[in-house]
């Protein structure tokens, strides 16, 4: 009985370490309408993990908040959106995060993706701080080439691993 509760008591631990991710503002890129905006609105909505989704029609921006306690796929988002027939031109993720040192070329952990900072200040991030994904497909190519361009530099940028994320502190 004792093992039991000490299993389920670090499940739990573990459910709410991985939930450090609060919402997330996606940009898309190719919506002309607003049949446009509600195709891409009801793929994001589907999403498990989605708790809620706030379109802004005027900037093409979807505020998507994320189910506490649940661990969030940033992968679903991209692909949700070409499912719709679009892009992603911008996605800023709200982590909570806990003296997290920022600097470029080193990485943390969250829910079985590895996020790698680049092009950021170094310093320590503390509390809800938001953090642009850089990779391709989440950025627009013109900023996609410019930081495929800075590779000797950042050299784990050409990975497309899918389980892999750079990110840069706003």
């Amino acid at each position: 009985m004792k093992k039991l509760i000490t299993i389920t008591l670090l499940l739990f631990i573990t459910t709410f370490a991985n939930s450090q991710i609060i919402r997330a503002e996606l940009t898309a890129t190719g919506l002309t309408c607003s049949m446009c905006s509600k195709a891409t609105y009801n793929q994001l909505i589907s999403i498990a993990e989605v708790e809620k989704v706030e379109p802004d029609l005027n900037n093409t921006t979807f505020i998507i908040h994320f189910k506490s306690n649940t661990p969030v796929t940033i992968s679903n988002l991209k692909k949700k959106v070409e499912d719709a027939g679009f892009a992603v031109g911008e996605l800023v993720v709200l982590f909570k995060l806990d003296k997290q040192v920022a600097e470029n070329n080193t990485s943390f952990l969250l829910d079985n993706n590895t996020y790698t900072f680049m092009d950021t200040k170094t310093s320590t991030l503390s509390g809800e701080v938001k953090l642009k994904i850089l990779d391709k497909g989440f950025v627009v190519d013109k900023e996609y080439k410019k930081f495929l361009k800075m590779t000797k530099q950042y050299p784990s940028y050409v990975n497309t691993n899918k389980n892999t994320y750079h990110i840069k502190t706003l």
